[in-house]
């Protein structure tokens, strides 16, 4: 069932909470895909007490206007629980529990949701591939094998492979949109400033976005009207209304659209020929569904990676620096001065992406070299921004692929002699078509869209105008309507 198909069930007393979120219990503990990450001791059973006080309030005549009451959701292990462990899937936060609730937890406990536990992903969020958690790697549901994509790949795979309906993921540079294109799900970020980021371990700040992932539209859109909207404890929140559902349902037409199509990204070198294809009969159902479809040559395409890095490590250098063995997490017992406290314990603490990400960071913050590359990289982004509004006072959205390929073997980047595989370089490059959006502040989804020859699954990312996100929720779910589900997980 689908997630408003479950809270309708229960709602009408033909499907008990307890009955709904045993099954995510179970998956949690199988985790065939190590798509979770791990809890404390007594955590089912304090789980299923939830379940049972829910049903009663349930059955007690609350949440009646909640499309997803009753319903289990995960939550990327960068969300802050109180009492539960949040490590951003770090050993520099291993056995830390939060003290407080992310917004977005209070909002999901609001609306009568349970949480069943955390999900894995890249360290720290920095990762494209969900291999660099200190977890392990976590595996694509359509093949063991292949990557599930990151940094939101817990959230992802759990979802594809039905172990919970629903999930939070965050998107820095794609991390919500590519792991959902690699699983074949639905995953959504929105239009910055329109969920709270408060409680959520910060990576770049700027580019930062909570977002939803689920098996379709519908359920993505419920559950994205239930975390959107103002929030006092964020003042980079700016939203006053959380999204509406009734607005989604309106706009779900595709006829008379006028839909972008950047040319340039469809010929890049890295873009696989099978994705191609998949995007274009993709852009023919608009076409078909009475859209107007127009190619355009997207401006500054070569800026969109080094500016996103410059950028993404220098936020991430800059607020990392709170980890440093003393206040809490990972503390090295070979360090016997302050320096040993502050250079051991981030050297074992940290593993070699996110050192990596800080290096690059803290090299391009510092004197001589902050005016030729952050400064120049803010420029970029600036003009990137200033273009994506041009294009939308012509465009409703742009259509692209997700990504350039579709999920890759495990370990195929993971060290420069394979580059002629994956390699780091060609890693970072999988950002092209989805990091321009985050340095916009833009809303995008990643839908579904066909399979390539191994049966791995094929995205499509639809963008809209800032702020548009009900409009963009819309013509998302008449593409789906249209084309029906292309990937079964």
């Amino acid at each position: 069932m689908s997630a408003l198909e479950i809270s309708a069930k229960i709602k009408a007393g033909e499907l008990k909470v307890v009955d709904a979120v045993r099954p995510c219990l179970d998956a949690l503990k199988e985790n065939r895909h190590n798509a979770f990450t791990p809890v404390k001791t007594g955590h089912e059973e304090r789980v299923l007490k939830k379940a049972e006080s829910l049903q009663k309030r349930i059955d007690a005549g609350e949440f009646v206007d909640s499309p997803l009451a009753g319903v289990p959701i995960g939550l990327k292990d960068n969300v802050s629980q109180i009492n539960e462990l949040v490590t951003g899937s770090s050993k520099m936060l291993t056995g830390y529990e939060s003290v407080f609730n992310a917004t977005i937890v209070d909002k999901i406990e609001q609306a009568g949701m349970l949480i069943v536990g955390k999900l894995n992903m890249d360290e720290f969020a920095m990762g494209s591939t969900n291999e660099t958690s200190f977890y392990g790697a976590v595996t694509n549901p359509h093949n063991n094998d292949r990557v599930a994509g990151g940094s939101s790949g817990g959230s992802a795979a759990a979802v594809a492979a039905k172990e919970i309906p629903l999930a939070i993921g965050s998107d820095t540079g794609g991390s919500i949109r590519q792991p959902s294109a690699f699983c074949g799900v639905v995953g959504m970020k929105p239009t910055y400033g329109t969920v709270s980021r408060y409680g959520v371990l910060a990576f770049a700040s700027s580019l930062d976005q909570v977002g939803a992932i689920a098996s379709n539209v519908s359920d993505c859109s419920a559950l994205l009207s239930v975390i959107s909207g103002e929030d006092k404890l964020d003042s980079t929140c700016v939203t006053k209304k959380p999204f509406c559902l009734e607005t989604i349902d309106e706009s779900a037409n595709l006829s008379g659209l006028k839909v972008g199509i950047p040319r340039n990204f469809l010929d890049v070198d890295v873009l696989d020929k099978e994705i191609k294809e998949s995007v274009t009969a993709a852009i023919e159902t608009f076409r078909t569904a009475g859209a107007i479809i127009e190619e355009f040559e997207m401006p500054l395409m070569e800026y969109i990676i080094p500016a996103y890095y410059i950028i993404s490590c220098a936020e991430g250098s800059s607020n990392f620096s709170k980890y440093d063995g003393l206040k809490y997490g990972y503390r090295s017992e070979k360090a016997k001065t302050l320096n040993e406290v502050y250079r051991l314990s981030r050297s074992e603490g940290f593993g070699m992406e996110v050192k990596r990400r800080i290096m690059v960071g803290s090299f391009v913050l510092s004197s001589g070299y902050y005016d030729a590359y952050y400064k120049k990289a803010l420029q970029a982004r600036e003009l990137i921004k200033n273009n994506y509004l041009k294009l939308f006072e012509k465009f409703d959205v742009i259509l692209t692929p997700t990504t350039p390929i579709t999920a890759y073997k495990l370990k195929s980047h993971q060290t420069e002699s394979e580059i002629a595989n994956v390699g780091i370089m060609k890693m970072y490059m999988g950002d092209i078509y989805t990091a321009s959006v985050n340095l916009a502040g833009l809303p995008a989804i990643s839908v579904p869209c066909g399979v390539d020859g191994e049966g791995l699954p094929i995205g499509l990312q639809i963008i809209g105008d800032s702020f548009a996100d009900e409009k963009l929720l819309g013509i998302a779910k008449a593409y789906e309507n249209i084309a029906g589900s292309v990937v079964k997980a």
